[in-house]
């Protein structure tokens, strides 16, 4: 393989990621989002939920930025190169980049926010990092080296916003990081600033002035409306007080007839890096649940189908497996689970169960959910599985995930490109870990599930890694660690005015900077 260098000639051609604007953009002017539910924090590198990732995306930034067809682009880095041996990334940031207390954004805050802080906190980063690369390294103040320990082909999918926020070092350096106290007022190089956030009303993000990509961002402002209430979230937007529904904030029931309405626009793009994947996760440390005749019993007892055509809308596809049909490397060769109340009794009783009341953690994200978990709820008692479900906020919920207070727990996660980054971390034993609810918090541990992961993530071609996802596939959908509900799609609902509003394939999740108001 020969060294591949990207971004120098493209970053003068493509700063507008590939959108080709039919008219000059204009400047100014503000834009109200829904954000549902309230986010628990803004600080990107210890949360990334969807809230989170929602209003971070416009403070934070990352190396690099991902198109619809999730090819890489220049951000923080102008341009990369992969060595011959596929084993060194050797990373050249953007000039005069600055965070927005105004000191400078070098290779020491990539360093330390690739080797020490994501190492530490987050759940995706951490088994990469473990397992793949054996150092990072600052070549001078506008340059860094990464040197794996073998060839990891999705290395060049790791550095999106969520997943690879860079962090000031200058601000959590030799810190408790998840006391620090820069967590309320979240600092990073990002085209838009926190302002204000008044708790439980809005959060409101302001231009930032000094932004290293000259002329952008072209919006003012951005309030970020916090509207519990359904109903009330789409009145807002019918009387004109928001301007976009993110994906996920509307009732499904209200799509239709709102994106009728005069000025709308709808569009489903923008989650092409996360095709998202809900389920339930047993907490196999619990009992009965730790019996896989009990797990395939539950599975069976759930009418998914009703899931998606009734509480969804028809939205949504139903999933096979841990890997979404969305995503690579994807195989249907897998055990295959139709609603059959009858084989689940038999399962259930077949498992040992005695009649113990299981936990079932809703999702706090609206009515939707809430109607899901109780539909769900019906269908196990139907079969004769005690059920209570327990309800919470945001950050109720994310403390009892994330310190496996549960039976089963309400989820969906993003699958972020490829196997390796998305899908992996909720099956392997080295991620399980306290603190975040994105890990391994069933508890699931199969030494034969770590071996082909591991395997298929460095396999050197992509036939080799079909086969190893394919077999960890069928294996899991044997084994059922995670009962797998649906391949969800969000519609973002949004004034026709509000342009470029969607320019990645993370879409509103990678921030308003290419957005202006017409």
């Amino acid at each position: 393989m020969t060294g591949l260098r990207f971004g120098l000639a493209l970053a003068a051609s493509v700063l507008a990621l590939g959108v080709a604007q039919a008219q000059e953009p204009k400047k100014g002017g503000t834009v109200h989002v829904v954000v549902q539910p309230e986010p628990p924090m803004l600080m990107q590198g210890l949360n990334q939920n969807g809230p989170t990732n929602m209003v971070a995306g416009n403070i934070y930034e990352s190396l690099l930025r991902y198109n619809e067809k999730l090819e890489p682009q220049p951000s923080l880095a102008k341009s990369w190169e992969i060595s011959a041996d596929a084993k060194v990334y050797t990373f050249k940031l953007q000039e005069g980049v600055t965070w927005h207390d105004g000191k400078p954004f070098t290779a020491d805050d990539v360093v330390f926010t690739l080797d020490k802080f994501l190492r530490e906190v987050h759940p995706r980063w951490r088994p990469i990092v473990n397992a793949q690369v054996d150092k990072i390294e600052k070549v001078d103040d506008l340059t860094v080296k990464i040197t794996l320990k073998q060839p990891f082909g999705p290395m060049i999918m790791t550095q999106e916003v969520a997943s690879a926020p860079m962090i000031p070092k200058h601000i959590y350096d030799g810190t408790d990081y998840r006391a620090n106290p820069a967590n309320n007022t979240p600092i990073g190089t990002g085209p838009f600033k926190l302002k204000e956030w008044k708790k439980g009303s809005y959060i409101h993000l302001v231009k930032n002035e000094n932004y290293w990509l000259k002329g952008k961002p072209n919006l003012d402002e951005i309030y970020w409306q916090i509207i519990p209430d359904a109903a009330a979230r789409a009145v807002a937007y019918e009387t004109g007080k928001v301007d976009v529904l993110t994906g996920g904030s509307v009732d499904v029931y209200d799509v239709a007839r709102l994106s009728k309405l005069p000025n709308t626009c709808m569009t489903t793009k923008g989650w092409e890096m996360f095709a998202p994947h809900a389920w339930l996760t047993p907490n196999v440390r619990n009992g009965i649940l730790g019996n896989k005749q009990f797990r395939q019993g539950l599975m069976y007892a759930i009418d998914r189908e009703f899931g998606r055509e009734v509480v969804w809308g028809g939205l949504g596809k139903l999933p096979t497996g841990p890997i979404s049909s969305k995503t690579k490397f994807y195989s249907d060769d897998v055990p295959k689970y139709a609603f059959d109340p009858k084989k689940a009794k038999e399962l259930i009783k077949a498992s040992g169960y005695k009649g113990e009341t299981i936990r079932l953690l809703n999702l706090p994200y609206g009515e939707t959910w809430t109607r899901w978990t109780e539909a769900i709820k019906q269908n196990l008692e139907d079969v004769g599985v005690k059920v209570q479900v327990e309800n919470t906020d945001v950050p109720g919920w994310t403390q009892k995930a994330s310190n496996w207070d549960f039976d089963l727990n309400f989820n969906f996660l993003y699958q972020l490109g490829d196997p390796a980054m998305g899908v992996a971390r909720s099956y392997i034993t080295s991620n399980i870990a306290k603190g975040n609810p994105f890990a391994n918090v069933g508890g699931y541990s199969n030494p034969e599930v770590d071996k082909l992961f591991a395997e298929a993530a460095i396999a050197p071609t992509e036939k080799e890694r079909q086969e190893l996802y394919t077999k960890v596939q069928k294996l899991l959908a044997d084994e059922l660690p995670v009962l797998w509900l649906l391949e969800m799609d969000f519609p973002t609902i949004y004034r026709c005015n509000v342009k470029n509003l969607v320019t990645t394939g993370v879409g509103v999740n990678d921030g308003f900077r290419d957005a202006w108001k017409e």
